[in-house]
């Protein structure tokens, strides 16, 4: 395991500074978890309210990129000092909100020996169809899967608590979303947090084993991925999910094919109406879906797969 994780990191740190390049010339605490039941109250729901107008649940409003969403977003730095349980990180939360009701909030952690700005694309993107939604560093990059799920439950934490952000969140339509090592610790939080109604685990990892999962899961795969391969790790998981789940494997990607922007237009369309669906409720998000979408028609999808879904 020590050898695998020296692998992991000598890979991550070689390939980070490659994606610092790319991105600029593109310009582009620790306790326990704790278990709350809870159930999705549809008079808080987007769906419920119709903030959401059914013209822009297009595919090609899906498949833009930052926050060109519906909503307007603005951002909020976490100090790594005023974090309680996690690095610090960045809150982003719409602005024209107010009539929506609750909205679901979403914590987003990197993976081993990353940080931050690797994941740091989903919070503009998510946000700006409603959720209230924090990118977080870890307190250590070495920190391995479990200690991932703490900090995200003490990152979603955080939200509720927020001054700015807390009075806009249904601390029961929660979600979290995982890249590599981060992942693995979505998968976990899924089994200790049930507020938790959705999560994304993208290229999971885990070294141990956690409690069986039945939260709705849409699990990102890179076909090529040699740090974290899909038969031992992603295909395994899914395998394993009990609940509605749902896999999208990008065609020829390296374990970082969900990192970075990389491949944020593809991604965007089923990450998005995947935590509408199951933190919203939203019915109107089922046409990109599990059986309504072909996503394996797509060139840039080598496999596809759906359990359970809808």
């Amino acid at each position: 395991m020590v050898l695998s994780k020296i692998i992991i990191a000598m890979s991550i740190l070689v390939f980070s500074t490659m994606a610092v390049a790319e991105i600029t010339v593109s310009k582009t605490r620790v306790k326990g978890l704790s278990p709350v039941g809870s159930t999705i109250d549809a008079t808080n729901s987007l769906a419920a309210v119709d903030r959401i107008k059914n013209d822009a649940i297009t595919a090609t409003e899906l498949t833009k990129t930052r926050d060109n969403g519906p909503f307007s977003v603005s951002t909020k730095h976490v100090s790594r000092q005023s974090a309680n349980g996690f690095g610090g990180g960045t809150i982003h939360y719409p602005t024209d909100a107010a009539n929506c009701g609750l909205l679901g909030g979403i914590a987003v952690v990197p993976g081993y020996v990353s940080y931050e700005s690797s994941i740091k694309w989903w919070g503009p993107r998510l946000a700006s169809w409603g959720f209230v939604v924090i990118t977080i560093n870890t307190s250590s990059i070495y920190d391995n899967p479990d200690s991932r799920a703490e900090q995200l439950s003490a990152a979603l934490d955080h939200l509720i608590a927020d001054k700015t952000v807390g009075h806009m969140i249904d601390p029961n339509r929660l979600g979290a979303i995982g890249w590599s090592m981060g992942g693995g610790g979505a998968l976990r939080l899924a089994t200790e947090r049930s507020t938790v109604q959705a999560i994304i685990a993208q290229t999971p990892y885990h070294d141990t084993s956690y409690s069986a999962m039945d939260t709705p899961t849409l699990f990102i795969a890179c076909e090529n991925d040699r740090i974290a391969p899909n038969k031992k790790y992603t295909n395994t998981f899914y395998q394993k999910a009990d609940g509605p789940k749902m896999k999208v494997e990008i065609n020829n990607g390296s374990h970082f094919c969900a990192s970075h922007r990389f491949n944020e237009k593809l991604l965007s369309k089923p990450a998005i109406a995947w935590m509408q669906r199951y933190i919203n409720g939203d019915t109107r998000f089922d046409k990109f879906l599990c059986g309504n979408e072909s996503y394996k028609d797509n060139p840039r999808i080598s496999a596809y797969d759906y359990e359970d879904c809808l």
